[in-house]
């Protein structure tokens, strides 16, 4: 399992959510990049970053913040929001970010998705937010009709390297990831499936290790790192003793 360091990003500053609210954004870091060189520091081998103003508006919006953030560290980045069209995905690519995450797009226009995929193998994920079991678009903002498990398989075939499961009502208030909701995901397709929204405590990561979880590929985790709520070298400590346990 990998756990994802979460950097979301509004009006160029580090903030978290809850529950995708943009009204009840939280300012932790006014330097993001600053933030990833810590996250980077700390041991984390990925970082997960989402242009929060993006999402909404539908196109890049927090592009400097994103530009200093890639050149502060070498971890790879995975990055969602506001991706809505070849173009943005390649800039985005060209410019380092090692995994492009589609969101709204998956929904509105999967051959893009598929095409992506297809040009760029293994750089390519598929963010799945979900409300009241239902695909949430456009910054959360739009529900849709689609489950998370029809919209999962849709990509099936596709190549796609990720699917970046959220659980909005769970976002940001520190309850707990849903693990049955992701792992129902995690069985129903092949893609691997990194868990979001809600992870609180170190007691979350070890619940990921247990055997009955080893089909989620990973987690992000937010709030509960800035707050202090999770250590992070003990976190990645007990990832590290899981994986040569299980050697």
């Amino acid at each position: 399992m990998i756990l994802y360091p979460a950097i979301d990003l509004k009006e160029g500053h580090c903030v978290r959510l809850v529950q995708g609210d943009m009204a009840q954004a939280v300012v932790f870091n006014d330097d993001p990049a600053a933030q990833a060189a810590i996250f980077e520091e700390q041991g984390f081998p990925w970082l997960h970053v989402v242009d929060l103003d993006g999402a909404f508006a539908g196109a890049p919006m927090n592009a400097a913040a994103v530009d200093a953030v890639l050149a502060r560290v070498t971890i790879p980045v995975q990055l969602g929001g506001g991706v809505r069209d070849m173009k943005t995905l390649e800039a985005w690519l060209a410019k380092g970010v090692a995994r492009v995450i589609i969101g709204t797009a998956a929904v509105r226009d999967p051959a893009f998705v598929r095409e992506a995929a297809r040009l760029h193998p293994g750089r390519i994920a598929v963010g799945i937010d979900a409300k009241d079991g239902r695909v949430a678009v456009e910054g959360w903002a739009q529900t849709s009709s689609m489950t998370a498990e029809e919209l999962g398989r849709r990509f099936e075939d596709a190549g796609v390297a990720a699917i970046i499961y959220t659980d909005i009502a769970r976002d940001g208030i520190l309850k707990g990831l849903n693990v049955e909701m992701t792992l129902a995901l995690a069985e129903a397709v092949e893609i691997p499936v990194i868990a979001s929204g809600g992870l609180a405590s170190i007691e979350d990561v070890h619940r990921l290790l247990q055997p009955d979880c080893a089909l989620i590929a990973g987690a992000i985790t937010g709030r509960a790192l800035y707050d202090g709520r999770i250590d992070p070298r003990a976190a990645l400590r007990a990832i590290a003793e899981a994986r040569r346990a299980g050697a």
